[in-house]
């Protein structure tokens, strides 16, 4: 063809593609580091399912925003009781499941009591634990009654274990997720994809996009090579920050960097010998150069810590000094303990950066005081399996993104077996406990217990760096739960 026909192409043509041109996208990928063992966000710890599927596929009868409050979800409204014991809650009308059936206060019942069962696998069961009682007043009405008071009641009900399912579809959820929100499941690949598409008969804000698939990718290096090419919208939870700075300069894209949930932590099986000791605990803990870990593994992403809390968090007490790098007083410590000569032992590495960048890192912080860890790289179902459920390990790293968590503490069965009655009766009274000053001051104590008792190598709280294409808006930039809320995502024009 001639450069002349070329030129002069017909007007009709030219409309069309003027038209394609500027036609405002509707659709996103985006990349997220691990992939979901499984869709169930009821019955797994694993916080990536909520990152898929937490507002997107599932509600629950209170949620998240992206500042971390909670408000009404399923839920229109609620009442509490004088004596704080029965909720009663009352549900938005006209809600439907994706598969086209009613969701109603029968639906509420089920989904927790699925949860307080005795043969329930909530990992998060024990958060409704004071749940005694659930009864159907009307479609629109359900009614909970507690056995006890508990002030974190209404922020519990937000978190992704607690979202509602239906009796009808639970067989299969694992599979194919059911759920009310504004995206409905399209399709899993496993080892690549997760395809939603927009819910037309979503009862509150529509989503603005179409189509969203979600993109597991876990190397570091193949993730920067899929946003450079632009073979992805957005990695939430970007892999590599080194190279950040390169693509704050580059036009074609935004860097986002919040805060998280995540405490990152080095996790240690306080019933496995030599661990069982707290010389031996505090020993690691001061082995571990915290801003050595953040600097090389994270690019100076991250704030340290000293204990399970968040610093942003208004009940937070710095704790950091009292486990501060100090080679000497470890080996003192381990001397102390009967460990002169130190001692070999294993150490579990899950798929994220921060694990197996940070894991290098630590294993030679501890070699320098005479403990030899052997590094066992994992993949995240592997780890679930053998570390979070069998307790198969002796140390692990892993960034635990559940909001306000401390409470894990007091469950002597969680994965690093930790047993202190003491610890148990302070969050049993914390949970009861309404009046805010008094929750400050036992969430502070509590946060000393466990520092003071070594529980684990405290490291760094997660920061969440987010590479997006520019013309991207309405992505989470701090993720108050482990989400990547897609609800309000769309493309500027």
């Amino acid at each position: 063809m001639s450069y002349l026909s070329t030129f002069f192409v017909s007007a009709g043509t030219a409309a069309i593609m003027a038209g394609a041109a500027f036609a405002q996208q509707t659709d996103i990928t985006i990349a997220i580091q691990l992939e979901p063992p499984h869709l169930d966000p009821t019955s797994a710890a694993a916080g990536a399912i909520d990152s898929v599927l937490y507002s997107n596929v599932f509600e629950g009868l209170t949620r998240f925003m992206a500042d971390g409050s909670v408000v009404p979800g399923l839920a229109a409204s609620w009442e509490i009781s004088d004596d704080g014991l029965t909720y009663t809650f009352k549900l938005r009308e006209g809600i439907k499941f994706h598969d086209g059936t009613a969701m109603d206060a029968e639906d509420v019942k089920f989904s927790l009591d699925r949860i307080t069962a005795d043969e329930s696998t909530n990992a998060q069961k024990a958060l409704y634990a004071a749940i005694a009682d659930v009864t159907v007043i009307d479609a629109n009405t359900v009614e909970v009654r507690l056995s006890e008071q508990n002030g974190n009641m209404l922020f519990n009900l937000a978190w992704g274990d607690a979202v509602i399912v239906a009796p009808e579809s639970i067989e299969g959820i694992k599979q194919n997720p059911i759920g009310t929100g504004a995206f409905m499941f399209e399709s899993w690949t496993q080892g690549d994809k997760v395809e939603l598409s927009r819910n037309p008969e979503y009862w509150g804000t529509p989503a603005k996009l179409d189509k969203a698939t979600f993109k597991f990718i876990s190397d570091p290096t193949a993730a920067f090579a899929a946003v450079m090419a632009e073979d992805v919208d957005a990695f939430s939870g970007f892999p590599a920050p080194e190279n950040l700075p390169q693509f704050e300069a580059d036009p074609r894209f935004q860097v986002l960097v919040g805060s998280t949930e995540g405490e990152t932590i080095l996790s240690t099986n306080n019933k496995m010998p030599p661990f069982d000791n707290v010389k031996v605990r505090q020993a690691v803990a001061h082995a571990i150069d915290r801003q050595a870990i953040i600097d090389g593994a994270m690019f100076g992403l991250g704030t340290p810590i000293g204990t399970h809390f968040a610093p942003h968090n208004p009940a937070y007490i710095d704790l950091a000094g009292q486990s501060n790098y100090d080679p000497d007083k470890a080996r003192a410590l381990l001397a102390e303990a009967g460990f002169a000569d130190g001692f070999e032992t294993t150490l579990h590495l899950p798929p994220p950066s921060y694990a197996r960048r940070g894991g290098e890192i630590i294993a030679a912080q501890l070699a320098e005081v005479g403990i030899t860890a052997k590094i066992t790289n994992v993949e995240w179902a592997q780890w679930l399996e053998t570390v979070f459920k069998g307790k198969d390990f002796a140390l692990t790293i892993v960034s635990h993104t559940e909001p306000m968590d401390i409470g894990i503490y007091a469950n002597p069965d969680y994965y690093f077996q930790y047993d202190n009655p003491g610890f148990q009766d302070l969050i049993a009274k914390l949970n009861v406990e309404t009046d805010p000053n008094k929750r400050v001051s036992l969430m502070g104590e509590a946060q000393k217990v466990i520092a003071d008792d070594y529980v684990n190598g405290y490291l760094f709280q997660l920061a969440i760096p987010t590479v997006a294409k520019a013309g991207l808006q309405g992505l989470w930039v701090n993720a108050p739960t482990q989400a990547t809320d897609l609800t309000g995502v769309s493309w500027s024009k």
